[in-house]
This record gives structure tokens, C-alpha cells and sequence, in this order.
């Protein structure tokens, strides 16, 4: 799976809450400096290109939808991080966010919980 720029990271959100777009509609949906219809056309194509996304086509225009699933990305992307900024170590990683003061005791408690019994969060 290719890395997305943060720019195309943010039409892939946008194509996962709707399902599927036209570019105008995928343009109406960012909220910040939208760019220029063409430029985000590009942006889609090479989303397209990476496999990320696949178009019907109606005539001159295409609908586009995503081909692969926010679980899928959010996995590769998650991997990447932990192996690129925690030595591949889920541990590392936890014991970070409960420093930062991100996760709280009784989070960490609810995660154990998952751990030790995982099929009852099924």
C-alpha cells in the first residue's frame, strides 16, 4: 500500500463518509483552502492510480468510490507508524500516549480487559 500525502489522505476521508462523489462534491466537503476543481481531479486520478479508488463513468464525468476500506488503511497506516516510530513495539507505544498523559488508567485497564478476553468485545 502506497503512502498517501496529507492532502490526499484528506479526500480519502471524505470519499469513506460519502460513499461515493463526483470531484464538485468532494470539493464541497473540504472545509479549508479548497483547491482548484483540476487540481483536485489530479489529486483523485492519482488516488486512482495508487488503488485507492475506482470511478463509474457517467459520459464525460466519473463518480469515484473507495476500493479500499478505512479499517484497511487505518491497519497499514498504524503498522507503519508503530514500526517507523516505536521499534515495532505496541508497548512503546502505549506507555507514550499514557506519558503524554493521552490514555487514562481506566482506558488502559479496559484495553486489558480486551486482551485478556477477547471474545467478548466480538
Amino acid at each position: 500500500m502506497q503512502k498517501l500525502t496529507n492532502k490526499e489522505e484528506e479526500i480519502m476521508h471524505i470519499l469513506w463518509k460519502l460513499k461515493k462523489a463526483f470531484v464538485k462534491e468532494i470539493q464541497a466537503e473540504i472545509t479549508e483552502e479548497q483547491p482548484h476543481y483540476n487540481t483536485l481531479s489530479t489529486i483523485v486520478r492519482n488516488l486512482e492510480e495508487k488503488g485507492y479508488v475506482s470511478h463509474n463513468a457517467f459520459g464525460n464525468t466519473h463518480q469515484y468510490f473507495p476500493i479500499v476500506s478505512i479499517e484497511e488503511y487505518r491497519k497499514g497506516f498504524m503498522s507503519t507508524a508503530i514500526d517507523n516510530y516505536f521499534n515495532s513495539s505496541y508497548k512503546s507505544m502505549v506507555s507514550f500516549f499514557a506519558k503524554e498523559e493521552k490514555i487514562s488508567a481506566n482506558e488502559l485497564r479496559e484495553i486489558l480487559a480486551m486482551i485478556e478476553n477477547p471474545k467478548a468485545e466480538k
